[in-house]
């Protein structure tokens, strides 16, 4: 089997100049470029340049897919946009890491499968791209599952304390669960950590907007103008809600957080615990759906049985005239009539009478060895 390698590079804040494109094109001949993607796959080689460096320099995210199991995604952020120390208390491991850049950040993302399940990637990163607005405008729930990807690949030390947990781990949004089935995170994990997570609040209204920007010293609001005017894309509305939502949101003590921080073994047991007691639900709903799928067939069969009854003389003449015609799918009409008599001589308790016109049969058509070798095959 050939290896199949996917890789998908974005750029958000602004667009490629013609000289980044050309240099991108010095590296890859084949692939796809326009002034904000860079896409290639390969069934055999390798893309001649380090994903990461290309990365750092050109785009604003990367997502990678391998045939072998491996998939990554990675997001580069204005330094002065992300709390590196933030980050880093939330994506300690190398499943979900955080290192500088220059003037920026990376986050990654990186998970492994066994598995090959013919998906070449060409899918997720638009479903994915969106978590970069939410993490710039403080929405920090992909890196609340970025730790719980670390405790899942068992890298950090059971007594380890989880981050705080963010509001609407309960009410996750289509970009997030696109996440999470990207990078395999169990989903158990995710429904026991979101236990304490507060409901998502709603976005400021335009009334509270009003009243902050309002506040704003003079020089700062013309700045804020002027950003608008002047920057492309939403960078700059990013920002501003951002310094919203940092400057009114209530802060909330460090007590109050650590009472309902949880372990990272507390919550690989509770998870266990969840898929265990599901596992045991289902098989319970798969057994009563048998027996009510058995219950049902059998009164099928005895309803069936009981028309039968009605017509057995007719059914035996049926199985004669099959048998002398001699095909084999006739034979097997014929094996399938004699099963149901079988059993509706078992139902009436005339199973005497039921072999004795059966030996008759089988004395008759002695020499057809076909038909024989049916009924020995359907134990008659």
């Amino acid at each position: 089997m050939s290896e199949y390698q996917y890789y998908d590079f974005r750029a958000i804040d602004r667009a490629l100049t013609k000289a980044e494109m050309a240099e991108l094109r010095s590296i890859s001949t084949r692939a796809e470029i326009t002034s904000t993607t860079f896409t290639n796959h390969y069934e055999w080689g390798d893309l001649k340049a380090d994903p990461l460096k290309l990365l750092e320099k050109y785009f604003d995210a990367f997502l990678y897919v391998a045939n072998w199991g491996t998939r990554e995604f990675y997001l580069r952020l204005p330094h002065e946009l992300g709390n590196y120390k933030v980050l880093r208390a939330m994506l300690p491991g190398e499943a979900a890491q955080v290192r500088k850049a220059g003037r920026h950040l990376i986050v990654g993302f990186e998970s492994e499968s066994d598995q090959d399940d013919g998906d070449d990637g060409t899918s997720w990163i638009g479903s994915l791209l969106s978590l970069r607005t939410d993490l710039l405008r403080g929405d920090l729930r992909c890196l609340y599952l970025g730790w719980l990807l670390c405790a899942q690949h068992e890298e950090l030390a059971e007594g380890e304390l989880e981050p705080s947990v963010p509001a609407g781990l309960r009410e996750l949004s289509a970009p997030l669960h696109s996440l999470i089935e990207f990078l395999g995170i169990d989903e158990d994990l995710v429904e026991v950590a979101a236990l304490t997570s507060a409901p998502l609040s709603a976005g400021p209204s335009r009334k509270e907007l009003d009243a902050w920007v309002r506040s704003l010293p003079e020089k700062e609001k013309n700045d804020l103008l002027l950003t608008a005017a002047s920057e492309p894309g939403e960078r700059w509305k990013t920002e501003l809600l951002r310094r919203f939502q940092q400057q009114t949101t209530p802060r909330v003590s460090s007590e109050a957080v650590a009472i309902q921080r949880r372990t990272a073994a507390d919550l690989l047991e509770a998870a266990h615990a969840r898929t265990e007691e599901r596992t045991k639900r289902v098989e319970a709903q798969r057994a009563a759906e048998a027996t009510r799928r058995k219950a049902e067939e059998e009164a099928n069969r005895a309803r069936y049985l009981d028309q039968l009854g009605k017509r057995e003389g007719e059914t035996w003449n049926q199985v004669a005239a099959q048998i002398l015609k001699r095909p084999p799918n006739e034979y097997n009409r014929a094996v399938t009539l004699i099963t149901d008599l079988r059993d509706l001589a078992l139902r009436q308790g005339r199973v005497a009478a039921f072999q004795s016109v059966l030996e008759e049969l089988r004395r008759k058509h002695a020499a057809k060895g076909s038909f024989l070798r049916r009924l020995e095959k359907a134990k008659l």
